[in-house]
């Protein structure tokens, strides 16, 4: 039976390959920075944090893009102080009215919560690009390996970035990087909640705690077993956890391109 343990990692060469990586992202690319959207969550902080680590606080550049209606203020809060801690400028915008400039339109259906949720990650995605642009910033993605291989994040929302500086590690081995560069414990053990509505919960949109699923993916994309032999151990989810893989493809590939041969 496999078990957590299988996924732990020197913590400390871990983080000089992402810093090293970050520093030749933004080397390669002429640029002064990053930009990355705070949200008070284990993976924007671990993000954060490497950022600064790799290029010093003067080059990371926090946004804090709360709704209102829907964000909980201790998230605003916990993003706050992981700005302060770091030392690292940053921007608070409550997109709300944003979100409410789309709902005057007559196509717009306040109660499809995953359309208006969407919409959400998009117009944040939108404000970091602004950003980078006219701050000559690259947008550093704080998506983990478990949310790429299961699709969970928003095509053209959190998946708009220019790079991943955690796109290798999976949510369990992002938490335990935390507690090795001194994230504070308060968002090392906070649930997963990418609060595209009120109360959003990973965990519980998904049906399968994180744990399992990272090792699930590690059964399949990193020890190559077999379907039949993981799900001896892991039983149905097995069989879930492929589905999303397979349904959500799409998101990890350049648009299909119509190829013409005259």
């Amino acid at each position: 039976m496999l078990t957590l343990d299988e996924l732990r990692l020197d913590w400390k060469k871990v983080t000089e390959s992402i810093t090293g990586f970050v520093k030749g992202m933004v080397a390669g690319s002429r640029t002064n920075g990053v930009v990355l959207g705070l949200s008070g969550g284990i993976d924007s902080t671990v993000t954060a944090y490497l950022a600064v680590r790799a290029l010093g606080a003067d080059r990371v550049f926090g946004l804090i893009m709360p709704d209102s209606r829907v964000t909980p203020q201790e998230d605003v809060e916990d993003a706050r102080g992981v700005a302060d801690e770091l030392g690292i400028s940053y921007w608070e915008r409550d997109i709300a009215d944003i979100v409410n400039a789309f709902a005057k339109s007559e196509f717009f259906d306040p109660e499809d919560k995953v359309a208006v949720g969407n919409l959400r990650a998009r117009i944040r995605m939108s404000l970091l690009y602004y950003v980078a642009n006219s701050r000559n910033l690259l947008v550093a993605g704080t998506g983990d390996r478990s949310e790429i291989l299961i699709g969970y994040f928003t095509k053209y929302g959190d998946g708009g970035v220019d790079f991943l500086p955690i796109g290798d590690l999976y949510k369990t081995q992002v938490r335990w990087l935390g507690e090795w560069l001194g994230v504070p414990e308060k968002i090392v053990g906070k649930p997963s909640s990418p609060q595209l509505w009120r109360g959003h919960r990973a965990e519980e949109e998904l049906g399968i705690p994180y744990e399992r699923i990272d090792l699930i993916l590690h059964a399949i994309f990193d020890l190559r077993m077999g379907h039949d032999e993981v799900r001896r151990m892991f039983g149905a989810d097995v069989d879930r956890v492929l589905e999303m893989h397979a349904r959500t493809a799409h998101k990890r590939t350049m648009p299909p391109v119509a190829r013409v041969r005259l």
